[in-house]
């Protein structure tokens, strides 16, 4: 295996740090790239935290898998785990890079291109090669909460196989945003599962053992490590809605995240803060909240729900 200048051979492991950037003070900026390989052949899984800055849970939930050192003694196959893809929105406690663009908007990326653009030509040109599947770990945006919940690509068996053997509280089958990463690699018969969990900028300690247990659970299944766990009984779901503020206001929440709705049940309260009257707000289907807002000021249009069908 070899990545950017450096070869990896089976049954040695390798910590990289591959530059990306640099800030103007001078100060380079490198992302850790942790490659563990078995000397018996077997598949090559990618744990891959931090394509949004402020996702902390992606981050944390692969940074504890390497500090733990269980990867050290794989059976067989590799893992290349990433803890932090995205360095400049990590350190400014942004989603996105230095110029406002999106890594998981960018791919398969250009050599020369924007930053994001160079961050996702990396991983294009220097990791998605190497691996058979990847799980890329993801925290819910800006004061939005998500239970712990799997995405995987609508009629990719093996995504969902993976996603089963991971046994996240909620399976989501749905389409990949266009120029994700996700599609990029499902384009090139490479499943990705997108974990979803919690709040940016805040540590869920629920979601991440979720993650955790899930990464054990896939890499003990494929026989490259002896972890054996009980698998947990996942939820699948085929389409999902977001549920949007109607006025502006102060919000009151009825449901949270994790919790079964059936279709015209009160949701939540705005109240209008001139004419002190309320607005109910309603769940336009039978479902499962799978998010929900944690800002109790929300403007019109703003998401307070995702429901899962």
């Amino acid at each position: 295996m070899r990545i950017t200048d450096h070869e990896i051979p089976g049954g040695k492991d390798a910590h990289l740090r591959i530059n990306v950037a640099g800030l103007p003070s001078g100060t380079e900026i490198h992302i850790n790239v942790h490659v563990y390989r078995s000397k018996k052949p077997g598949p090559c899984v990618l744990l891959l935290g931090g394509m949004h800055g402020d996702e902390v849970n992606g981050v944390e939930i692969v940074r504890r898998v390497v500090a733990s050192k269980a990867l050290k003694s794989l059976q067989k196959g590799s893992v290349i785990a990433i803890p932090l893809l995205n360095v400049y929105g990590f350190i400014n406690f942004s989603r996105s890079v230095r110029d406002g663009k999106d890594v998981n908007r960018s791919f398969p990326g250009t050599k020369n291109g924007s930053l994001a653009s160079r961050v996702a030509y990396l991983m294009s040109k220097e990791i998605l090669p190497h691996i058979d599947y990847g799980v890329d770990f993801h925290t819910g945006g800006s004061t939005i909460h998500n239970f712990p919940q799997l995405r995987v690509t609508k009629d990719d068996a093996r995504a969902l196989e993976l996603a089963q053997i991971f046994s996240p509280p909620i399976i989501l089958k749905n389409r990949p945003i266009p120029k994700s990463h996700r599609l990029h690699a499902y384009r090139s018969g490479k499943p990705i599962l997108v974990f979803e969990g919690g709040e940016s900028l805040r540590i869920d300690e629920d979601s991440i053992q979720t993650g955790i247990q899930g990464i054990h659970r896939i890499l003990n299944h494929e026989g490259m490590l002896s972890m054996p766990m009980d698998q947990a009984e996942s939820k699948v779901y085929d389409s999902s809605k977001w549920v949007r503020a109607s006025k502006a206001g102060l919000v009151n929440l009825m449901v949270r995240a994790g919790h079964g709705v059936r279709k015209g049940e009160v949701l939540a309260y705005i109240h209008d803060l001139g004419t002190l009257k309320r607005t109910g707000i309603k769940s336009p289907k039978d479902g499962l909240v799978i998010a929900h807002v944690n800002n109790p000021v929300v403007s019109r249009g703003d998401a307070l729900f995702h429901i899962a069908s």
